[in-house]
């Protein structure tokens, strides 16, 4: 009890309160839902023969089937109208492979939700760890989607089917006597497939509830940022420098002295004398008006 008082006590359960605990929460009751309801199923229908010797007659043939619907191996005795033994009649068809599959992923999806829960519940830290963890939960996930689609839709059909064989009007067919106008064959009792009816329901529920529990695990996988990382533009841009004291962008002024200030170098020199001439720097004396004389 102490282990289990230390792992409660450590669980962080607010995650049920999120869509991708509770979503895994209503997939571990609705998985409850659907193969307990096609597994534990048993139905009856009646039937009454009539012969025209009334001595003979059975008015109450009653026909039990279950799961997993191998109705080839369900049999009935109905009487020949003929004062001899009575005919032992086999039902029609063999629907177990579309029931035990859907039964087979209720019950796996029933186990993986469950335990999801509990890694979510008590190791959320490993799973969203590199996202190992819920890359695995997308992958499983997916894959269940797919199966509930398909089982759902392989047991809708099956289930049609069983209600063709398990038809009383469809039944008394098989038997002889009824095949003979003195005599009179009816149904006295259908069965009732409200809980089969109701077990296709769940199972297209549960195609639902795990196809929109895709994106939320999705989510967590961590390929959104990756994606959105494929269309970041190529050219990046240049952060913004700190202060143009650590160089701005790497570019030297070239009007810029060595001590600052605007000094302009045009390699050549000139300026003003002392007396007030202009000297513009040049090897050449100048020309006096004497020489030119």
């Amino acid at each position: 009890m102490d282990v289990v008082n230390q792992l409660v006590a450590q669980g962080q359960f607010t995650i049920i309160k999120q869509p991708l605990g509770f979503i895994k929460v209503l997939q571990w009751i609705f998985a409850i839902f659907a193969f307990s309801t096609c597994g534990s199923y048993s139905g009856m229908f009646k039937m009454s023969v009539e012969c025209k010797n009334r001595s003979e007659s059975n008015l109450g043939i009653e026909v039990e089937f279950e799961y997993p619907f191998r109705l080839h191996q369900v049999y009935f005795d109905a009487p020949t109208c003929k004062a001899g033994e009575p005919e032992r009649l086999f039902l029609v068809g063999d629907y177990s492979s579309s029931a035990e599959f859907f039964v087979t992923i209720g019950v796996f999806s029933f186990l993986y939700s469950m335990a999801a829960l509990s890694v979510y519940c008590f190791i959320l830290e490993k799973y969203r760890e590199n996202n190992k963890g819920a890359q695995i939960d997308f992958a499983v996930t997916a894959v269940f989607a797919f199966m509930w689609l398909v089982s759902s839709c392989a047991w809708a059909k099956g289930l049609s089917d069983v209600k063709t064989a398990t038809d009383p009007e469809r039944v008394v067919t098989l038997i002889s006597a009824c095949d003979e106008g003195e005599n009179r064959c009816r149904e006295v009792y259908d069965p009732k497939v409200s809980g089969l009816n109701t077990s296709v329901a769940f199972g297209f529920i549960n195609v639902i509830l795990w196809i929109g529990n895709l994106w939320f695990v999705f989510k967590e996988t961590g390929w959104m940022a990756a994606f959105a990382g494929t269309y970041a533009p190529s050219q990046e841009k240049q952060p913004a420098p700190d202060s143009f004291a650590q160089g701005g962008y790497g570019q030297q002024d070239p009007y810029a002295g060595s001590q600052g200030g605007y000094q302009p170098e045009y390699g050549q020199q000139g300026g003003y004398n002392e007396d007030g001439g202009y000297n513009q720097g040049y090897d050449q004396q100048p020309t006096s008006y004497s020489n030119q004389m």
